[in-house]
């Protein structure tokens, strides 16, 4: 059974309906807090946690349920209440089960798994066993060592919920690495790619033939000294580890399916006037017609799109760091994450942006040096890379080899165009002279890269064209 289990109601949960709920494992059960009040826990005679709630999240973007669940929630806006129980103890996943089920009925909606939400009666504990602390101690970690943060995930999507980002704040803070464990057939959502991209940090997928292997580098892992960590390969030496790649990961299938990827970067001064998020929303319209359609600073982006409401996030955490998701419609399937820093240059943007495109659905590359245009002359561009990825419509990340990307376009910022010595931003060694963005005295600079986008030859056409900007070092 599912250690998540969700309800998604058309009705805000009150107190009352989630203490109807919290008493499905009978009156005799304690209730603690967690999080400063955020998180309601359901525990056992001696205070150890058997279901911990989140506080319910109101949703008001269209398809996060279908992205992240596969599950059809009610019509906009619906609540998302999120119960987690306790790994390893059935009577915990029941519980779980029936808390979301009563949420359901008494506030109109469904439960997410189905089969994990079936009764309403009461469920017996008994004397259960449960994790001791500090394995409890933060709701969403499963496994606590003196190296990583383990949490076991049984969705069809792992997603950087709130669950997950706390997690990994808690993990990062005690110096440890977030490793997320899940089944068989389950994706990645890309906004939680870089959490589980670093070392110690993984994805790790469950496999039949080996065991466990990490999804995004098909290294087979075995539980050592505290922690996930990959299996040596034949002819694997001290000096170069070559680790063993599960036979799943290298089970790969073309699709004529394709990403467009963008990365940029903003540096804004730091004054009252700032309006983050103005950049993105420039692009999304110009390669879709449309703005976003939603963010939110976890998964599932709750909040309809609003630059001045993400600016007056990002200026209550100030001097801290921002992080947020953004997400599209349905049918044109983008997401995007924006990190907004306060640095001594001022307030850096950094946007990562993708896009799926269908076999018969055209690519918006004649927008590309618009988009590029908007962002050099209205919101100080620094640089942006353009490329094309052979991936995933639904942008999900799988676990099985996904080949590189090959870069379409660079663009480089006025300032940074002003700040190369002579004419060399202008005369590069590629065939097609770069396009001028804005006013002929102050202009940035987009650069076509000539290599196939069927093969790899782009990046050699990117590598000439940085060197030469460099000064050829």
């Amino acid at each position: 059974m599912t250690k998540d289990v969700i309800a998604l109601t058309t009705r805000m949960p009150d107190p009352w309906t989630v203490l109807v709920g919290l008493l499905s494992g009978g009156p005799d059960k304690l209730v603690d807090t967690h999080g400063d009040g955020a998180v309601v826990q359901l525990c056992d005679t001696q205070g150890r946690p058997l279901v911990s709630v989140e506080a319910p999240l109101l949703v008001q973007v269209a398809g996060e349920a279908e992205r992240l669940l596969g599950a059809t929630a009610p019509p906009l806006p619906f609540w998302w209440t999120e119960a987690r129980a306790t790994t390893g103890v059935a009577e915990a996943e029941r519980l779980a089960g029936t808390f979301a089920a009563r949420l359901a009925h008494l506030a109109g909606g469904s439960a997410w798994p189905p089969e994990a939400a079936r009764s309403l009666a009461v469920v017996p504990t008994g004397e259960v066993g449960v994790a001791p602390a500090p394995a409890a101690a933060v709701p969403a970690v499963d496994v606590l060592t003196e190296k990583v943060a383990v949490v076991i995930q049984d969705r069809p999507v792992v997603a950087l919920t709130a669950w997950l980002a706390d997690a990994f704040r808690a993990a990062a803070e005690a110096g440890l690495g977030l490793q997320v464990v899940a089944p068989p057939g389950t994706t990645l959502s890309p906004a939680a790619r870089p959490v589980l991209s670093t070392w110690p940090s993984r994805w790790i997928v469950q496999d039949e033939r080996d065991g466990y292997y990490d999804g995004l580098s098909g290294a087979v892992l075995r539980w050592q000294d505290g922690m996930f960590a990959p299996v040596a390969g034949p002819g694997s030496t001290t000096e170069d580890p070559q680790a063993l790649v599960a036979a799943s990961y290298q089970e790969t299938t073309e699709t004529a399916e394709r990403q467009l990827a963008l990365t940029f970067r903003s540096i804004h001064p730091a004054d009252d006037r700032l309006v983050l998020g103005g950049g993105l929303e420039s692009v999304w319209r110009e390669l879709t017609g449309a703005p976003p359609a939603g963010w939110g600073t976890a998964e599932p982006a709750n909040l309809p799109w609003s630059p001045q409401r993400l600016t007056d996030v990002a200026f209550e955490r100030s001097p801290e760091p921002t992080w947020a998701v953004v997400v599209g419609s349905p049918d044109r399937p983008g997401l995007a994450t924006v990190r907004v820093t306060r640095t001594t240059a001022g307030v850096e943007e950094e946007v990562t942006l993708a896009f799926g495109y269908g076999a018969d659905e055209e690519l918006p590359l004649e927008a590309l040096p618009r988009a590029a245009e908007a962002l050099a002359t209205r919101h100080r561009l620094q640089s942006m890379l353009v490329q094309l990825r052979k991936a995933r419509r639904d942008l999900a990340v799988p676990p099985r080899f996904e080949g590189p990307g090959v870069p379409l376009a660079f663009v480089l910022g006025a300032e940074e165009v002003r700040q190369i010595p002579g004419d060399r931003a202008r005369h590069t060694p590629l065939a097609a002279r770069p396009v001028q963005l804005g006013p002929r005295a102050r202009p940035g600079l987009y650069y076509s890269l000539p290599g196939d986008p069927s093969d790899l030859s782009g990046w050699r056409d990117f590598e000439q064209l940085m060197r030469h900007l460099q000064g050829g070092s």
